[in-house]
């Protein structure tokens, strides 16, 4: 069958592309809003009575300063320092870090392990990347639209309808694509940003003391009085981090440059000076700590501010949605998930995509959550586990990558990943007291996702091997036909193969069955690639093998439809070849594994590989193949 991988770069023009500051301003609106609607509940939770901790002036200092320095240690020096530098042809993403890694480690003395290690870290990476992404929309909008209680609690009945709406609106217009999103969204987080950090300073000014939480004794000393509810607290503090992973996963749609300027300029201080002002807020009121974070607004711009942190909310789901569509398309690359419709939506960026499947079934999954937890302190409780498991693996992945790859001081690496380990296992810790309370729901859906991946991933592995053991090199079996030549009929047979250099099944079956060889018989592959377009000249590359046998290989750009038919018209004018597009069949093997050549696999993984077989995008719609002149055959591997 062919594939769909990308593993062609071409020479091509330089690609206009926006300015620096019109893309930063776009990355707010897709990667940091996850990140940057945090303040609405995090340090709401921090401070909620039921971790144990009184409220004093020194416990609020001790909860920002951890929120701080957090900020500083996870997101800043681990994400954009050092996770961004692992750039994998403009890629990011846990899957795109275990490529790395595992081609780092590919290379002799690495031991078996460590290489069966780095998949293991990259799959439960992804399959909990998809948990996050499934609770992240839910409780962000949730939280925002709960703001409306504040100045009317007449409202709370219809907190829960106008959540869904929105959610529902806001997976509609993922079609339009990130790039387009980003250009809607990005001013309207800009404007976010600039409001939670001015009413932030406001308070500030009014209770400067708070700025003491700077100093990370404050943080140091919190956890030394409070070892009891320690854990409990730094599940909470947890939420102002989550979102963190989003600058990695979302690097294909935007580069590194332009996520690491908008978190450091923009991002980054508003978000402290919003945290330090609700804290200043609360040491001047302690009332407020039902809702500190509206509480910052005078009554009149609280509702403004729900319909703006609505808006914000909806935008932070973007990150984690964009982020589950580049997974996904690595995972079909990387032979984990089977074939899906992936829409290009961008001719500058090649990671900017949308995956209707993905869409679609993460929308029903949010709306579920929203109606059976029905409030954002109780979706709090399945919050974060997932995302810590995922920050681990980051960690653990980029320090086999600076280790192997770039090559690094061992030491050093030894020294930082045990570091960024220590504090990444610490917040899972934290985070796995809210197992019973509704994590399992997350670590439920990453299991779910983990049997996908290595059901799909080993049965199509056994699938190849199988074919391999029959497969048969194409040039000595043109020459056998011209010994033995079966009889030819009119026209042109196109077959579709992944191999340039073997036997298409559909051939053999062909001529097993038929018993008849076309005039011209094309053996066609098609390799993506990672440009935009290809030119014109670089397009088709054919041989005559002889007997009217072609190989061609036909090449197409990530904003190109794979159009075979265009493809044999070119490959006709270029050849001078006699192809009339009424007489040309085309010929596709759909793969079939049987139970025999499944060996190792319970019934239940046999059964749902069959079921993700049966599933499988079909190569005819990919390929534009016309219905009418196509002949499909089934292939047991």
């Amino acid at each position: 069958m062919p594939t769909s991988t990308p593993q062609t770069n071409l020479s091509h023009p330089a690609l206009h592309r926006p300015r620096l500051p019109l893309v930063m301003v776009a990355a707010l609106g897709v990667v940091f809003g996850d990140i940057g609607t945090s303040p609405l509940y995090a340090f709401k939770e921090t401070l909620n009575p039921e971790h144990g901790v009184p409220f004093t002036p020194d416990s609020v200092l001790g909860l920002l300063s951890l929120i701080f320095w957090g900020l500083m240690f996870v997101v800043t020096l681990k994400y954009v320092v050092f996770v961004l530098r692992a750039d994998h042809d403009g890629e990011g993403g846990i899957l795109a870090l275990q490529a790395l890694a595992a081609g780092a480690v590919s290379k002799p003395p690495a031991g078996r392990w460590l290489v069966q290690g780095v998949g293991w870290l990259g799959l439960v990476g992804a399959a909990t990347f998809y948990g996050d992404s499934l609770i992240t929309p839910a409780i962000s909008v949730l939280s925002a639209v709960e703001g409306l209680e504040v100045e009317a609690p007449g409202l709370q009945p219809f907190v829960i309808p106008i959540t869904v709406s929105i959610l529902i609106a806001f997976f509609a217009v993922q079609r339009k694509g990130t790039g387009v999103v980003g250009n809607i969204f990005g001013p309207v987080m800009l404007l976010w940003f600039v409001l939670i950090g001015l009413s932030g300073l406001w308070q500030v000014l009014q209770q400067p003391q708070v700025l003491a939480a700077l100093d990370p004794r404050h943080a140091i000393g919190f956890l030394l009085h409070h070892r009891a509810q320690s854990l409990a607290v730094l599940g909470a503090v947890f939420l102002a981090f989550t979102g963190g992973e989003a600058l990695y996963a979302d690097m294909g749609h935007f580069g590194a440059r332009p996520i690491r300027l908008a978190w450091l300029f923009i991002a980054l201080p508003a978000l402290a000076l919003n945290y330090f002002g609700q804290g200043a807020l609360v040491l001047g009121n302690p009332a407020a700590i039902d809702n500190p974070f509206f509480r910052l607004f005078p009554s009149w711009g609280v509702l403004p501010m729900v319909v703006l942190a609505a808006m914000a909310t909806v935008i932070a789901s973007q990150a984690v949605i964009s982020g589950a569509f580049s997974i996904t398309a690595q995972a079909m690359r990387m032979g984990y998930l089977p074939r899906m419709q992936v829409v290009q939506t961008s001719g500058h960026s090649i990671g900017q995509i949308y995956v209707p499947t993905i869409n679609w079934l993460l929308m029903v999954g949010v709306l579920l959550l929203v109606i059976g937890f029905r409030s954002s302190s109780a979706l709090s409780a399945a919050y974060g586990i997932a995302v810590s498991i995922t920050m681990v693996t980051t960690t653990l992945l980029t320090g086999v990558v600076a280790w192997r790859l770039w090559r690094w001081n061992r030491l050093a690496v030894l020294a930082g990943v045990l570091l960024f380990a220590l504090v990444d296992v610490t917040f899972v810790t934290a985070n796995s007291l809210k197992i019973l309370q509704g994590g399992w729901l997350t670590l439920a859906v990453a299991v779910g996702v983990m049997l996908l991946f290595t059901t799909w991933g080993k049965g199509r592995r056994l699938g190849l091997a199988a074919a391999e053991a029959e497969r048969l090199p194409l040039e000595p079996f043109v020459r056998s036909l011209e010994a033995h030549m079966p009889y030819r009929v009119r026209g042109t047979a196109v077959f579709l193969n992944a191999d340039a250099d073997s036997v298409p099944h559909a051939l053999l079956h062909n001529l097993k069955h038929n018993q008849v060889l076309h005039e011209q018989a094309i053996v066609l592959r098609v390799l993506p690639c990672n440009t935009p377009r290809v030119d014109a000249r670089e397009r088709i590359e054919a041989a005559s093998l002889g007997s009217g046998v072609w190989v061609v290989t036909a090449r197409h750009g990530y904003m190109e439809r794979p159009d075979v038919p265009e493809f044999i018209r070119i490959l006709a004018y270029q050849r001078g070849l006699a192809c009339d597009s009424m007489t040309t069949s085309y010929f596709v093997s759909r793969a079939s594994v049987v139970d025999a050549h499944l060996p190792g696999m319970n019934p239940l993984r046999r059964a749902l590989f069959r079921w993700l077989q049966r599933n499988a995008g079909r190569a005819s719609d990919y390929f534009e193949l016309p219905g009418n002149r196509l002949v499909e055959m089934g292939q047991r591997g």
